[in-house]
């Protein structure tokens, strides 16, 4: 018999949204919470979003109009037999469709009542329209992004949305269930990514010569190095290269033959030598296609990787060995994480159809029977 996941017992109402709300739910439903995720009813697509994205796996769904009285009555009844409850709107949505957290604290005391924004509950930009990059631009997390002179590189939307939103929303969530298992009472998470992102830069605060204002490559010791960067190989590949102590640079000299160039040797943390460095780097790397790289570097200490796609990431050694990534259908997805000692890595779990447990909640609810098991129809 497998052994229970970290979350089973553990009951979340997602309402449908997008972006870092969702990937917080699938997270928890990966952990082995019991995830219903309210869907609204809908005609068609929605243009840019599959029909069932990976971020609804693991997970059930009901179709509820939340601005239909029986179907806030609906989701009044799910709440008081949850753990926990995610949504994704601006501040006061959930209240004027009258399911704000007073309302779901009266039907459930020990509701955790998760609410993941942009800018958070309150202040002036509260109620603006943003996306990933303007809450990193605005948190100072986009800053120091930027070479001197240069702009701000825009990074994928994980900066904000999952590093600085949906693994903050996480953390909440798991705190104030555990909280409300010691004293019976319910919180409400303000999960912002302006937060977030900004919470995360202690650790570049915490390295000496970082600096909180003036030239933006300064506030990035990773950011500028030619011990540090991408590199373009002849075949138009990229290979990273990111060996920041001295013991681990020393190796990749070795390997490219540079131990005794004292340009290299003497200058690792020059500011000055950086771009010279780094030019001379390009050259080298462009004499040679990235699997030349790979293979001279391959069981060092040098901290140097290829740059893989998914699909590349997918047929390499060290996913064959720990199933990171799987094929379900011809399309990939990540196993779940963190992983936990003597289970093995989940499987990717099924992605369910719009509505397709509508009929079996309803029931279940109707029946006082709570809600049916994750095994359940």
């Amino acid at each position: 018999m497998p052994k229970q996941q970290p979350l089973t017992g553990i009951r979340v109402v997602e309402v449908e949204g997008i972006g870092p709300g969702p990937f917080a739910a699938m997270m928890l439903a990966d952990l082995g919470a019991d995830v219903i995720v309210v869907h609204r009813p809908r005609s068609g697509p929605v243009v840019g979003l599959k029909d069932r994205p990976v971020t609804d796996r693991g997970k059930r769904s009901l179709v509820l109009d939340l601005k239909s009285e029986a179907d806030r009555s609906v989701f009044l009844d799910l709440v008081s037999n949850a753990d926990g409850l995610i949504e994704g709107f601006r501040p006061g949505v959930m209240e004027r469709l009258g399911l704000g957290p007073d309302i779901c604290h009266a039907a459930n005391p020990r509701l955790v009542y998760g609410r993941m924004t942009g800018w958070g509950q309150d202040g002036p930009l509260a109620e603006r329209a943003g996306h990933d990059l303007n809450y990193i631009a605005m948190s100072g997390a986009l800053w120091p992004s930027a070479l001197e002179g240069d702009r701000p590189t825009v990074p994928p939307t994980l900066v904000g949305d999952i590093g600085g939103g949906a693994l903050y929303l996480v953390a909440g969530m798991l705190s104030g269930i555990i909280a409300a298992g010691r004293t019976g009472k319910g919180t409400v998470v303000d999960a912002a990514i302006y937060d977030g992102a900004a919470h995360m830069q202690n650790l570049l605060m915490s390295i000496a010569g970082v600096v909180e204002d003036g030239p933006s490559a300064q506030a990035n010791p990773l950011v500028g190095a030619h011990w540090s960067r991408t590199y373009r190989c002849a075949d138009g590949a990229f290979i990273s290269v990111q060996c920041l102590e001295p013991k681990f640079y020393a190796i990749f000299l070795e390997k490219l033959g540079l131990a005794a160039d004292a340009d290299f040797v003497e200058h690792q943390f020059d500011r000055d030598a950086w771009p010279r460095l780094s030019e001379r780097l390009v050259h080298i790397f462009a004499a040679h296609d990235r699997a030349h790289w790979e293979q001279l570097f391959n069981g060092s200490d040098a901290c140097v990787a290829p740059v893989l796609s998914p699909r590349e990431a997918f047929a390499h050694p060290q996913n064959t060995a720990r199933q990171t990534w799987h094929e379900i259908d011809g399309s990939l997805q990540a196993a779940a994480a963190p992983r936990f000692d003597g289970q093995p890595p989940a499987s990717s779990a099924e992605i369910r159809a719009r509505g397709q447990d509508t009929g079996a909640i309803l029931a279940a609810l109707s029946n006082h029977a709570g809600w049916p098991g994750r095994d359940g129809p």
